[in-house]
C-alpha cells in the first residue's frame, strides 16, 4: 500500500501517524515544503521518500510529486494530510489520480462550508443554530430582526476561528458590513453554551473505532480576538446523548475512513427551536484530528495510541489495538510570554511534577489561538482540570 503523507513535518505531533503507518507495512511517502536536513529523525525513518516543494499553495507543483511517486512506486492508494488547511488540495489530488480511499473535490465541500454543513445537520435530525449567507446589509438585517442580537460572523470556508466576530449592536453590524470582508461570509445565532467535541476515528463504513469528548473554551474567537489564555480537557467518558449525536453526524456527512473532530454546543440557556438546558446542539464539523496536541491528550486520557489506530484503519479497517479499560481526565494549559503569572514554571512542577505528562514551547505559528507554552497533566476529575488551569493561568 502506498500513502502519501502531505506535510508530515506539520504539526510537529503529526509524523506519529506515519511512524505508526510505516510499523503496520504501509509504504509512507511524504510531501513538504520544509528541507529534509531539517525534519526530525523520527519523521526521516517513517518515510521512504520525501519529496520537497518550494511551495505547497502552487497546486502544479503538488501534483508533480504525486506523479512523481505514483511513476515510482505504482498506484497511490492513500493521499491525506489529516490538516484542515488541505483539505481541499487533498480532495483534489485524489480527484486527479483517482485515489478513492478519502473525499473527491465534489465532496470536501459539505465539509469546509459552514452554510453547506447545515442540510447534514438536518438529515442526521441534529439541531443548529440559525443561518444566513450574507448578501447583503438588508438581508443581513432582516436575519438579525429575526433571531437579534448578538450574532456571529465567520468566513464560510474557514480554519477555526479564523476571522470570527461577534456582533452585540446596530454599531458593530454596520462597522462589519462598513468594511465587508472579500470572501463570503455567514451570520448565525449566537448559543449561550459550552462547547464540547465528539472526536472519532471512523472505518469505511463511518463506524467508530475510537471516540472521546473534549471540553472546550466557551470561545475560541474571543481567545485569539483579545489574547486570552487558551484551557481545556479531554474527558474520561462521554455522555450517550452526545455519542449518539455524534456517530449520526458522522453518518450523514460520509465521514469514512477519518480522524474527525465534531463540535457540539451544550446549551446553558433553553432555545426555542433547539433544545432545553444540557441538550447539545450542533456547531461545526472538522473532518481531521482536533488541533495542537489533542491526539496527544486523548493518548494520555484514554491509555491508548490514537495514532495507532488510526494507522490501523488504514491498513486493515478495523481496530486492532484493545480497549485499556483507564480513562482519565487529561488537561491543558497555555500561557503567554505578554502576561506576567503568580507561579513560576518551577512552582507549577513542583505542585503537579507527579502529574504533569508534556510541556512544550509552542510553535510560533500557533501563538494567536494558543499562546506561547503549554502545560499538559493529569487530573482525577472535571474540578482537579478546572484546580489545574487556575493555578497555571492565574495571573499578578
Amino acid at each position: 500500500m502506498n500513502f502519501i503523507f502531505i506535510s508530515p513535518q506539520f504539526p510537529p505531533i503529526y509524523w506519529y501517524f506515519c511512524d505508526r503507518l510505516k510499523k503496520n507495512g504501509v509504504n509512507v511517502l511524504g510531501i513538504g515544503d520544509t528541507p529534509y536536513d531539517e525534519l526530525s529523525q523520527g519523521l526521516k525513518d517513517s518515510l521512504t521518500e520525501y519529496y520537497r516543494v518550494d511551495n505547497m499553495e502552487d497546486y502544479s507543483q503538488m501534483f508533480r510529486a504525486v506523479a512523481f511517486f505514483s511513476y515510482k512506486y505504482g498506484k497511490i492508494d492513500w493521499i491525506e494530510s489529516n490538516n484542515e488547511y488541505w483539505l481541499e488540495q487533498d480532495a483534489r489530488l485524489r480527484t486527479d489520480f483517482n485515489v478513492t480511499t478519502g473525499v473527491n473535490t465534489q465532496e470536501v465541500a459539505c465539509f469546509k462550508s459552514k452554510w453547506g454543513m447545515k442540510e447534514y445537520y438536518k438529515k442526521a435530525g441534529v439541531p443548529t443554530a440559525r443561518c444566513h449567507k450574507i448578501t447583503s446589509r438588508e438581508a443581513g438585517k432582516e436575519f438579525i430582526d429575526l433571531v437579534g442580537y448578538p450574532v456571529i460572523v465567520k468566513p464560510d470556508n474557514g480554519v477555526g476561528a479564523e476571522a470570527t466576530y461577534k456582533l452585540s449592536d446596530d454599531a458593530d453590524f454596520d462597522a462589519f458590513f462598513n468594511d465587508l470582508p472579500g470572501v463570503q461570509y455567514v451570520m448565525e445565532e449566537f448559543i449561550t453554551g459550552d462547547i464540547y467535541s465528539y472526536d472519532a476515528i471512523t472505518d469505511s463504513k463511518c463506524e467508530p473505532l475510537f471516540e472521546s469528548m473534549t471540553a472546550w473554551p466557551p470561545s475560541i474567537m474571543d481567545i485569539v480576538n483579545e489574547k486570552l489564555d487558551l484551557a481545556y480537557y479531554v474527558e474520561a467518558g462521554m455522555p450517550e446523548s452526545l455519542r449518539k449525536l455524534g456517530r449520526a453526524t458522522a453518518k450523514a456527512f460520509g465521514a469514512r475512513s477519518r480522524f474527525i473532530h465534531l463540535e457540539f454546543f451544550k446549551l446553558k440557556k433553553a432555545k426555542k427551536g433547539l433544545g432545553k438546558v444540557g441538550d447539545f446542539v450542533g456547531l461545526e464539523v472538522n473532518m481531521r484530528p482536533a488541533g495542537s496536541y489533542t491526539p496527544d491528550m486523548m493518548n494520555f486520557a484514554h491509555s491508548t495510541d490514537v495514532y495507532e489506530i488510526w494507522a490501523e484503519m488504514v491498513a486493515y479497517d478495523e481496530r486492532r489495538l484493545p480497549q485499556s479499560g483507564e480513562d482519565h481526565f487529561c488537561v491543558t494549559a497555555d500561557r503567554r510570554d505578554i502576561y506576567d503569572y503568580v507561579h513560576t514554571n518551577e512552582e507549577i512542577f513542583q505542585k503537579y511534577g507527579g502529574k504533569i505528562v508534556k510541556y512544550e514551547r509552542l510553535p510560533a505559528i500557533w501563538e494567536d489561538q494558543m499562546g506561547n507554552e503549554t502545560f499538559v497533566a493529569h487530573a482525577d476529575d472535571e474540578e482537579a482540570s478546572r484546580e489545574f488551569i487556575r493555578f497555571v493561568q492565574e495571573r499578578k
